[in-house]
């Protein structure tokens, strides 16, 4: 546990003039309030105050002002410099009332919340994401072009990949800010990469999460290019995903879901946790998938899963579960993508396990043929279901599902909910180039 006087003692031994009190709003987008080296003392109290009312789906105006509590475990001082010198510090927040009460809106607390309600069952969560992203390259005026910079595919190596080096970077920051990168290639599309990290702790792995977001955003454009974690920004090819592994450990920090004794080797725990995930898949793929154009990725043909179902032999269901047993045990859930608040992601997952395992459910036997190649009789017979085929139907679902509005409280899910809904309105409201090119001449 950092103290506030070693992080002050590391402030000043790195010539560090500003710090960044970091918090994400509903919506996940990343947030900072910056104080001045004479504030520090007072930002590392929790005594710096914002403007809420000025935050998507944080309070009215008429309480509009909210604390900013770091954890201190956070602290982290930026590994670039500024042109004199000097160096920009980050703690992440949450956020707390004026009168010291934690606030119902931050996503941060929610997680909190559900890890503790794991801590009482004796589990503790531990997740390892698979984030990929797009680089697309900017013309002669700095603005985006939905062209990649190169022809590369999957695990290809240069000279084909032009985005090597930047990705190269961006692992050598992020390893700077005391991630442990397992890997970084080339995905499948064409300007399409990966970068997996070590799992660690749930809430220390979403906080990376929005890290690993800002750093790769911001050393693209070091290298001239745009970074962008749309789920799907190019027809025809696979969309990006962000691929959850996760699993339990108990009190003793053995993992739970490994059973050497049990089919598959999967404990009862592991099989209530993985019915969990696909009792509720349809209501937190809201969540976890939030955007519209989210939904345009989970679609059959690439790769993206849209079967309700578990396996641990293929990809194509929602819930995989690899290969490797003791200590790496785990089921590696397919929908999410990079998009998503990552806090409210883990928390939802997380919820939806629990409530498969205290309710003893299970998942029935694996599918282990390939569920994108199956006729619809046969999905029927074998019961697999399939996830909403829009944002509007996965908030349909949302609203039924009381165990996952519980895990993200009353305030959380209904500005939630709120905000998706005008997103949706004013999407189908739109004329778009594809209606107007079919349609035009022929009617």
């Amino acid at each position: 546990m950092l103290s506030k006087a070693e992080i002050l003692k590391t402030a000043d031994a790195e010539n560090v003039r500003f710090l960044r009190l970091q918090f994400t709003d509903i919506m996940g987008v990343l947030k900072n309030v910056e104080v001045p080296r004479s504030q520090f003392e007072k930002a590392l109290d929790g005594q710096i105050m914002f403007d809420g009312s000025s935050i998507e789906g944080f309070v009215r105006i008429e309480e509009s002002d909210m604390l900013l509590v770091p954890d201190l475990n956070t602290f982290q001082v930026n590994p670039w410099a500024s042109a004199d010198g000097s160096r920009v510090g980050r703690v992440i927040c949450d956020i707390h009332r004026p009168n010291g009460s934690e606030f119902a809106g931050c996503p941060r607390l929610a997680l909190k919340r559900q890890i503790a309600a794991a801590d009482r069952m004796g589990f503790e969560m531990v997740a390892g994401p698979e984030a990929e992203f797009f680089l697309f390259q900017k013309d002669e005026n700095g603005d985006t072009m939905v062209e990649t910079h190169d022809v590369g595919g999957y695990f290809d190596l240069t000279p084909v990949d032009l985005g090597e080096e930047c990705r190269r970077d961006i692992v050598s920051v992020l390893e700077s800010m005391d991630f442990e990168v397992e890997a970084a290639h080339h995905e499948v599309a064409p300007g399409q990469h990966e970068i997996d990290f070590k799992y660690s702790e749930a809430l220390d792995c979403a906080d990376k999460v929005a890290t690993f977001r800002f750093v790769v955003k911001k050393v693209a454009l070091d290298h001239g290019l745009h970074a962008t974690f749309m789920p799907k920004p190019i027809f025809g090819v696979n969309g990006s995903g962000m691929h959850t592994h996760q699993s339990l450990l108990n009190k003793k920090g053995e993992n739970v879901f490994y059973d050497p004794q049990a089919e598959w080797e999967l404990s009862k725990v592991a099989l209530g946790y993985i019915a969990g995930v696909l009792k509720h898949a349809k209501a937190f793929v809201a969540v976890t998938n939030p955007l519209i154009n989210s939904y345009k990725r989970l679609v059959p043909g690439y790769e993206a899963p849209t079967a309700i179902a578990w396996s641990e032999k293929n990809r194509s269901p929602l819930v995989r579960v690899p290969d490797r047993r003791g200590m790496s045990t785990r089921c590696e859930v397919r929908m999410p993508d990079p998009a998503c608040n990552p806090y409210l992601a883990f928390t939802a997952m997380l919820a939806s396990g629990l409530d498969g395992i205290r309710n003893d459910l299970d998942p029935g036997p694996p599918v282990n043929k390939n569920i994108w190649t199956m006729s619809q009789r046969e999905k029927k017979r074998l019961k697999i279901d399939a996830l909403p085929a829009d944002l509007s139907e996965a908030l349909d679902a949302l609203e039924k599902d009381a165990t996952i509005e519980e895990a993200l409280g009353e305030h959380i899910t209904e500005n939630f909910v709120r905000a998706k809904r005008q997103e949706w309105h004013d999407y189908i409201s739109h004329v778009h180039d594809w209606e107007r090119d079919l349609y035009l001449h022929a009617f």
